[in-house]
C-alpha cells in the first residue's frame, strides 16, 4: 500500500508541476494559492520550478529601486544595465544550488529613547532572490493567515488595525487590554521552531536550502562579519514574511484555537508583525492569558519585555467599576488610544500620536534643519514639506487633527529658529510669517478615517 500511495503521490505532485511550469506569474501566483487553499495541510515538495527568469522579472519590478547600496555597493542602476544576465544568473544560482547569500549591511538607526535598532541591508541582486522566494512563500501562507495579523502583508495595513481596535471597545464599552512588547523579536527567532513551522507547508529543497543560507549568512558591520544562531536580519525582504509564519504559529494559532474557545465572554487579538494587543471583555479572561502568555512564548525562544508589557483596564468611563483607577490608556502602533465624548456626546475610543513618535518626529526635522541651514531656502521647503507629508500620511487619522496641528507649529518654530541662527539673529515669529507666506509648508489634514467599512469589519 506504502509504493500505490507513494506513486500517486509522485503523479499528483508531477501533475502540479506540469500545470505550474504553464501560464504567467499572476496565474502561477493564483495557483499555488488555490493549491494550498484546497488541503490546508498540503506540504508543497515541488513548488521552486515556477521560478523562472519570467518571475525573477517580476520581482525585479516589485523591488524597491531606491533603497541603500549592500556590501558589494552595487545600485539598481547598475543592477538594471545587463538585467537579463543577472536575472539568468539568478534563476541557475538557485536551481542549481551554487547561490551564495551576501551578508547584509549593518546600520543602525534611532529608536527613541537614545537607543538605536539595527537594520540589515542586502544587495539588490540578494533583495531580488529574496523577493521572487517571497513570493511563492505569500501565495502559500496568505491562504493559512489570519484575518487579524495587519503587518507586512498584501492589502493590509496599520491603518485597518487601528480602525478595528478603535472601533471595538467603543462597542462592548468594557474592556481589558494585554499590551505587549516582545524583546527583540527579530534577533531571537529561534531557527530550529523556525524550520519545523516552514516543513508543515514547504518541503521544497531549493527554497528551504535558500532560506537557510539567508539565516546564516550573518552581517557585515565595521568589516566584522557575524553570523548570529538566532534571528533574521531586519531589513531584508524575506525578514517580515519569515517573522510572520513565526508568531502565525506561535501567537495567531494558538489564539484561534486554544484560547478563544475556552474564554467566557468576547475576545480579540490585532497583532502588526511583532506588536500586538489582546483584548478582553471579561476580567478574569484577561488575568488568566496575562499569567500564561509568557510561558507560551517562552516555550518557542521568545520572551516578553516586562517593563512594557502590562494589563490595564480600558473600560468606558461611565462603565468603570468604583475603584478602578487604572491608566484608562494604552499606546499601539505610534498612537495613544484614550476614551473621549464624541460629538454627540458619548465616550468613544479616540486615537492621537504618542508622545514618543511626537517628540521623535520633531526631533528628526530638527536634525534636518541643522544640517540643511545652509541650503537656499526653497530647497528646505520643498525637504520639509516631503517630511510633513509623509508623518500626515500615517498620522492623519480621525480624530488626530489637534496632533497633526501642533506638530505643524512645533515645525515651523524648529524651521524659523534654524534659519535665524543661520544669520546669527534672534528669532522673530513675525519677521519669519514673511518668510511662511512666500513657502508656506503643507496645513494639516487628515487622511485616513476611523469610519470602519465592510473590508475592515
Amino acid at each position: 500500500m506504502e509504493g500505490r500511495g507513494g506513486r500517486a503521490r509522485e503523479l499528483r505532485e508531477g501533475t502540479m508541476a506540469d500545470t505550474l511550469k504553464s501560464g504567467n506569474v499572476s496565474t502561477k501566483l493564483a495557483r499555488i494559492a488555490e493549491l494550498a487553499r484546497e488541503d490546508r495541510k498540503r506540504a508543497f515538495v515541488s513548488i521552486a520550478q515556477v521560478i523562472d527568469v519570467e518571475w525573477m522579472r517580476e520581482a525585479y519590478h516589485r523591488t524597491r529601486k531606491d533603497g541603500a547600496v549592500g556590501v558589494d555597493r552595487q545600485t539598481a542602476e547598475e543592477f538594471a544595465e545587463h538585467l537579463e544576465a543577472n536575472l539568468k544568473a539568478l534563476v541557475d544560482g538557485l536551481h542549481s544550488g551554487r547561490y551564495k547569500a551576501p551578508p547584509v549591511r549593518r546600520v543602525h538607526i534611532p529608536k527613541g529613547e537614545g537607543k538605536t535598532r539595527p537594520i540589515g541591508i542586502p544587495t539588490f541582486a540578494d533583495k531580488v532572490m529574496q523577493r521572487a522566494v517571497a513570493m511563492v512563500l505569500e501565495a502559500i501562507y496568505e491562504e493559512e493567515f489570519y484575518k487579524d495579523s495587519y503587518g507586512f502583508r498584501p492589502h493590509r495595513s496599520a491603518h485597518q488595525a487601528l480602525v478595528k481596535l478603535q472601533r471595538w471597545p467603543t462597542y462592548r464599552k468594557r474592556c481589558w487590554v494585554i499590551e505587549a512588547d516582545i524583546r527583540s523579536f527579530f534577533d531571537t527567532i529561534d531557527h530550529t521552531h523556525l524550520r519545523s513551522f516552514l516543513d508543515q507547508r514547504v518541503r521544497d529543497g531549493v527554497l528551504r536550502r535558500m532560506v537557510d543560507k539567508w539565516l546564516k549568512a550573518g552581517a557585515m558591520e565595521e568589516e566584522h562579519h557575524a553570523r548570529p544562531v538566532a534571528g533574521t536580519p531586519q531589513g531584508g525582504v524575506i525578514s517580515p514574511l519569515l517573522a510572520n509564519i513565526y508568531l502565525h504559529h506561535v501567537l495567531d494559532r494558538w489564539y484561534e484555537q486554544v484560547v478563544w474557545c475556552r474564554m467566557r465572554k468576547w475576545t480579540m487579538l490585532i497583532r502588526y508583525a511583532d506588536d500586538f494587543v489582546l483584548l478582553f471583555e471579561d476580567e478574569s479572561d484577561a488575568r488568566r492569558i496575562y499569567d500564561v502568555l509568557p510561558k507560551r512564548f517562552a516555550k518557542y525562544g521568545l520572551a516578553l519585555h516586562p517593563e512594557k508589557t502590562r494589563l490595564i483596564a480600558f473600560s468606558s468611563p461611565d462603565e468603570k467599576d468604583e475603584g478602578d483607577d487604572g491608566p484608562g490608556s494604552f499606546d499601539f502602533l505610534g498612537f495613544t488610544h484614550y476614551w473621549a465624548h464624541s460629538r454627540k456626546g458619548r465616550y468613544v475610543v479616540k486615537q492621537k500620536t504618542s508622545k514618543s513618535r511626537f517628540s521623535r518626529g520633531l526631533k528628526r526635522i530638527k536634525e534636518v534643519c541643522r544640517k540643511v541651514r545652509h541650503w537656499c531656502v526653497p530647497d528646505q521647503h520643498q525637504l520639509l514639506s516631503r517630511m510633513l507629508r509623509g508623518h500626515y500620511n500615517y498620522y492623519g487619522i480621525t480624530g488626530n487633527g489637534d496632533a497633526l496641528s501642533r506638530f505643524l507649529y512645533e515645525a515651523e518654530r524648529i524651521w524659523g529658529r534654524s534659519l535665524a541662527r543661520r544669520n546669527q539673529r534672534r528669532f522673530a515669529w513675525q519677521r519669519f510669517k514673511k518668510v511662511l507666506t512666500r513657502f508656506p509648508l503643507p496645513p494639516a489634514r487628515v487622511v485616513h478615517s476611523v469610519v470602519p467599512s465592510e473590508s475592515t469589519a
